[in-house]
Formats: C-alpha cells, sequence, structure tokens
C-alpha cells in the first residue's frame, strides 16, 4: 500500500478528483486552465475534517463520522452502540536494561525519529523508544479489520464461508491483484480468502471489501473500542486513506489500470505537500507503537477472540510474504514470526509509513510482541530494512540473556553498524 490548514478562501473547487482552494469567484464559464493555483492550493475542509476528527488522544479515540447518522442502517447502529469501552491497560513495567539500552542506541544511530515498542507477552513488561506517539499505520491497519471480521465471526454474524460478490466498485488503490479477477459481471469469493489476501498479501481490494462485508468503518473503529484497544485507529478504507493522503477525492474510475497514479502525477506539488503534511501531523490511520504492541499481546493472550478465531488469525499472519527482509530478516533458525507490514508512498526524497509489527516467538515458546514504526524515512531501504532486523536480534539477545544462552551481541553490533553506514 501506498500511500491541513484552515480555509479562509471562499470557495471550493472540485475538479478530477483534486481539491483546491482558491479567494476569487468561480466562474463556471472560465475554462479551467485559466484559473491559476497559486500558494492558496490545500486540501478541502471536508478531505481534513475526514482525516483530522479521526486523529488519537493518548487516551483513546476520536471517532469520525464517515456518514450521517440518518443514513446509517439500524442494524450498523446496533454494532455501533454499547457502553464505554474498558481499555486494556498498556504494560508499564520497565523490560530489561541491556534490551532498552540497545534500542535507545538502535535509534540515536538511525538518526531520524522512529517509534519502537518490545512487549513480553506473558511477563508483560516493555521496552520502548518514542512508543506512544501516534504513527501512520498505513497496511498494519488491516490487521484492525481482520480483527473485526473474527469478531463478527464469533457472534454469529459472518462465518469464513460466506459468499461475497466483488464488482466495479470495489477496486481499490496500488496493491490489489484481486481486481483483476473482478470481469463485467463481478466476482464472487469467501469471505476467508478475503482475509487471506489482505493479511499475507496486503491487497487492498480485498481489505476495502472486507470494511464493507462487517458494515463498514464505524463498526471496525466500534470493534476497537469495544475491545478495549486505545491509541489504534483505521479511519478510512485504502481507497480513501491514499486519495486524501495525495490531496484528492477517490472516485471510482481510479480503481482502474493506472488512473490514480496518473491523476495523482498531475497534482501541483503544493497540493501534495500541504496534504501530506496534514496525514503526517494527524493520521487518519495512526496508532502507537506502544497500542500495536499491546494489541499484539492481547491477542495472543486470547483477550480479543475465541480460540479459534486467535488460533487461525495468527496463522494466516504467520504465512505473511510481505516483508521478509524487515523484521523476519533478523530471525535466527528455530524463531517463528506472525507479523503484518506497512508501506506508504514516496514522495520526494522520503517515505512514509515503514512499518512492521509482529509476534516474534523464541525455541521455547516464548513470544514477544515488536512494533517497529517510521513516520517518514529519508534512510535507503538498505538502512531501514538492517534498522528493522536490528530490533529483532535485540530482541533475541534479550531471550538469550534471560535463558542463559549464547549471546548473539556480535550479530546485533554488525547489524547496527550497517544501519548507521551513511555517518
Amino acid at each position: 500500500m501506498q500511500s491541513r490548514h484552515s480555509p479562509s478562501e471562499s470557495w471550493v473547487l472540485k475538479r478530477s478528483g483534486v481539491i483546491a482552494y482558491r479567494s476569487e469567484p468561480f466562474d463556471p464559464r472560465t475554462p479551467h486552465h485559466r484559473h491559476g493555483l497559486g500558494l492558496g492550493i490545500v486540501l478541502a475542509a471536508a478531505v481534513l475534517l475526514g482525516f483530522g476528527a479521526n486523529a488519537l488522544s493518548a487516551h483513546g479515540f476520536k471517532r469520525a463520522a464517515m456518514g450521517s447518522a440518518s443514513a446509517a442502517t439500524a442494524e450498523t447502529a446496533n454494532l455501533t452502540s454499547g457502553p464505554a469501552p474498558t481499555y486494556i491497560s498498556f504494560p508499564s513495567r520497565p523490560g530489561p536494561a541491556a534490551l532498552q539500552a540497545r534500542l535507545d542506541d538502535l535509534a540515536k544511530r538511525y538518526r531520524e525519529p522512529v517509534g519502537v515498542a518490545v512487549t513480553d507477552v506473558s511477563a508483560g513488561w516493555v521496552a520502548s523508544v518514542d512508543a506512544v506517539d501516534s504513527y501512520p499505520q498505513q497496511s498494519v491497519s488491516k490487521l484492525w479489520v481482520v480483527l473485526s471480521v473474527f469478531d463478527a465471526i464469533d457472534q454469529g454474524r459472518l462465518k469464513l464461508t460466506d459468499e461475497v460478490r466483488l464488482d466495479q466498485s470495489d477496486r481499490s488503490v496500488f496493491y490489489q491483484p484481486l481486481a483483476s479477477r473482478i470481469g463485467k459481471d463481478g466476482y464472487v469469493t469467501t469471505l476467508e480468502d478475503l482475509v487471506r489476501r489482505a493479511l499475507i498479501e496486503s491487497d487492498n481490494a480485498a481489505n476495502d471489501r472486507l470494511i464493507k462485508a462487517v458494515g463498514g468503518i464505524d463498526v471496525v473503529t466500534a470493534t476497537i473500542e469495544r475491545k478495549g484497544l486505545a491509541g489504534i485507529a483505521v479511519g478510512a478504507t485504502e481507497h480513501e486513506l491514499q486519495a486524501r493522503t495525495a490531496g484528492m477525492m477517490w472516485r471510482e474510475e481510479y480503481g482502474r489500470g493506472n488512473n490514480f497514479k496518473e491523476a495523482r502525477a498531475l497534482l501541483p506539488d503544493a497540493v501534495r505537500d500541504v496534504a501530506l503534511k496534514s496525514y503526517l501531523d494527524k493520521p487518519g490511520d495512526g496508532a502507537s507503537p506502544l497500542a500495536i504492541a499491546t494489541a499484539l499481546t492481547a491477542l495472543r493472550r486470547g483477550q480479543l477472540l475465541s480460540a479459534d478465531s486467535t488460533q487461525t488469525m495468527l496463522g494466516i499472519m504467520s504465512q505473511a510474504t510481505t516483508g521478509r527482509m524487515r523484521l523476519k530478516g533478523g530471525l535466527p533458525d528455530g524463531w517463528s514470526i506472525a507479523h503484518k507490514t506497512g508501506t506508504g508512498p514516496d514522495w520526494k526524497t522520503g517515505s512514509v509509513g515503514i512499518n512492521d509489527v509482529a509476534l516474534i516467538t523464541a525455541p521455547d515458546g516464548h513470544t514477544y510482541a515488536v512494533a517497529v514504526m517510521m513516520r517518514q524515512t529519508r534512510q535507503g531501504v538498505p538502512a531501514r530494512l538492517a534498522f528493522m532486523q536490528a530490533v529483532t536480534r535485540a530482541v533475541v539477545a534479550a531471550w538469550q540473556d534471560a535463558h542463559g544462552g549464547p549471546l548473539v551481541k556480535t550479530q546485533v553490533a554488525a547489524v547496527s553498524s550497517r544501519s548507521s553506514s551513511a555517518d
């Protein structure tokens, strides 16, 4: 997956999915090319509110209204209402001093803001760096969509064997191999196929169709809240999120071929700059590394889903084909990983939302929840991968310290050296 300003201008123009402000009155008789888009170009207020209203506080959520209350069905209203949630507490006991020092050193050497959280699933401690700030999740948010699906299964509202139809309007953006199967008569598959595609391949069309199947983005948000997961939001479908991040409004035709990329390429840099800054300041899909590590810990402990659904979801996560050289690349033989990556858009000299979150399990079954998140990085891909692998190796070293096994300090130091090779 790839991927606000207070408006003082007098009108909003929507052309080719681009939203722009201008201070002069709009004359529809004037050809579009004669209206210069100057410094006043910014994202429309509707887009800004759609994103910003879903920003998170450190203690919970601000739910975004994705449609008017009058348009919501009674069923959806029932699914999104309920008593105030009791949030799962973040771990507060500090982790091993050696692990904390190692993470601090790795983050310092990376020379850009990064968020890292490592929790011991059984012992409950945490070691972290900048772990309470909200970071863009990008495709990491698919975890919470799938969590909502399995919650609906546990409630008896859905089954993995349910047939699901996709039509032309279900095309999404960027990586979506599923979309190639949608013909003029649509495409029918199962809920299980969509879940597997979303978690294993990170298929955006599969994710967006799952959101529809479960009842909409408000239901996903309500599920997150009801499970007591503070500091995590999804905010929008993939296609809506990526359009807003670029400064556009989604149109159905953008889901075909390269239409979205071609329309985005026509945007002035000023539009994309403002939209991206707004997204990074208050990501609609924001989550903190600590919130994610806490949620993964709760998932592994069986606190979020039934035993069957927990086992199935974790089993699918363990088959992920994305990010083989991120956290997974630092694992020695005998260790296993169930994870989800996130990869946002490249813009100018940087990349947005480069993430990997995981449950990493040692040979003896001891499990750690790990979240590594990069809001915006200008480091090259090798340095990013080396950093994530170094975090994994630091966790492995902490486990070996606790179990009296041989240390891997030499390996960790080697990766750390690579991660700081830009010095």
